[in-house]
């Protein structure tokens, strides 16, 4: 690996003798890393993340593509220093409801936070390029919590929810120095002219939606990369320009975390992981609330009864709404369905709740998201278990047939784990799993 001569001038400023250790860690091979959902209980290794309870690192990097527990949203495969964000959330967002992670794809620190987050709270996950908002509406899905909305918007464009949400998380674009050994490409993107680029468009996104958090509102700032321009000197900018106070993070027996004047840094020279760093700050400056006068018009609303819909049923019955749009039937919690439909009014919004499935003439068709989701009562559905090659078949969208099985509609899982849907006809079974999200490598 050969690094810019710029980068090591400025890096070695920053770290002194300690650079050296630094560039010998840049040409190792990175660790491999997942964090496990609560869906079932699966402990990888023993080898613990020390600042996430449910990260684990592995001894090798497997073919994860070849898992079905993968697909099933049973681990999320995620860089370990990143998950250093429960902390953050742990410590300082006990009253948090509403949460927006603001450059979220692929998804994370999403799923990281869906899961943290109390069951009554809603989190927006938002990202600016529609593409990876479709991978990461792919990922949440499959984590299987409900209580997400997935947006496709400017960070301008929170502006229109001022004071909406209990905290913010901004996981900025960056100049990427703290990836250096996973991304060859980071290196030869890498300049000083594009550090204070980054630098300066992470001050844009930070100013546009600072309105929309709530005053006494928490922000998490966070990069993945080293130079104090994109890191200390932008969490300085915030406490003096838009008004905010530090608030520190307890490391607990986290000693190889760098604390610094304005957050946490990760060097994987120190800890095992790549490089990043996070801060958190208190909003102190006033921002009005978002008007209750903004109209959240239900009127041509077509609401469902639960136990009207055939195939499926949810945990939890009472909790509840059921929309029809247009013959999709999608569930939101009750108690927040005004937050839903304000969201839905303010945003380009590409999943919101819970999508139960699609009435086509006298067939209700349940969807891949309600297969996934926590909230499906099994008992109430037909399932099929199937072996590893089974498994891979259906992911990979191809033929099975199971003519031993019960006809119609059922979920398929592998070791207990919800994939998706199939109708078996008999003779012949039709594959439901989404187009998109097929196994296309050969297997």
């Amino acid at each position: 690996m050969t690094l810019p001569e710029a980068f090591i001038k400025r890096t070695t400023e920053l770290l002194g003798d300690n650079f050296g250790a630094l560039e010998k860690a840049l040409g190792e091979t990175p660790p491999t890393s997942i964090r496990v959902n609560n869906k079932m209980d699966y402990a990888p290794s023993k080898n613990q993340v020390p600042w996430c309870e449910t990260g684990y690192y592995l001894d090798e990097r497997p073919l994860f593509t070849a898992d079905p527990l993968f697909h099933a949203g049973v681990y999320y495969v995620q860089e370990a220093s990143s998950m250093f964000l429960q902390q953050a959330v742990m410590q300082h967002f006990k009253e948090a409801r509403t949460v927006l992670d603001l450059c979220a794809a692929p998804g994370g620190k999403s799923t990281l936070l869906s899961q943290a987050l109390s069951e009554n709270s809603l989190l927006v996950s938002n990202e600016i390029i529609r593409s990876r908002a479709y991978i990461l509406a792919e990922n949440l899905i499959k984590w299987g919590n409900p209580n997400v909305v997935v947006t496709n918007n400017e960070p301008k464009d929170f502006s229109n929810l001022p004071g909406f949400f209990d905290a913010v998380v901004v996981d900025a674009p960056c100049s990427g120095e703290g990836m250096f050994r996973k991304d060859a490409g980071a290196i030869d993107e890498w300049s000083e002219y594009n550090v204070s680029l980054c630098a300066t468009r992470q001050r844009e996104i930070l100013s546009s939606v600072w309105d929309s958090l709530k005053e006494d509102g928490i922000l998490v700032y966070s990069t993945c990369t080293f130079n104090r321009e994109e890191n200390e000197n932008n969490v300085c900018w915030i406490c003096e320009e838009l008004g905010a106070d530090l608030l520190k993070i307890d490391l607990q027996a986290n000693s190889d975390i760098i604390s610094s004047d304005y957050g946490y840094r990760f060097y994987p020279h120190k800890t095992k992981g790549e490089g990043f760093f996070i801060s958190v700050v208190r909003k102190t400056s006033q921002t009005n609330k978002t008007s209750n006068k903004i109209k959240t018009d239900k009127k041509g609303i077509k609401i469902v009864a639960l136990n009207n819909i055939p195939t499926i049923s949810l945990t939890d019955t009472n909790n509840w709404t059921i929309i029809n749009d247009n013959n999709r039937l999608n569930a939101f919690s009750t108690d927040r369905l005004n937050d839903y439909l304000l969201i839905n009014k303010q945003l380009k919004c590409m999943q919101s709740g819970l999508l139960l499935g699609e009435i086509k003439g006298t067939d209700f068709i349940p969807s891949a998201s309600v297969a996934l989701s926590k909230r499906l009562d099994k008992e109430s559905v037909e399932t099929v278990e199937v072996d590893l090659n089974t498994a891979i078949l259906f992911l990979k969208k191809e033929a099975i047939f199971l003519p031993d099985s019960k006809r119609g509609y059922l979920l398929v899982c592998y070791r207990g784990q919800a994939l998706g849907w199939l109708k078996n006809m008999g003779n012949r079974c039709n594959n439901l799993y989404p187009q998109e999200w097929r196994i296309r490598m050969k297997l």
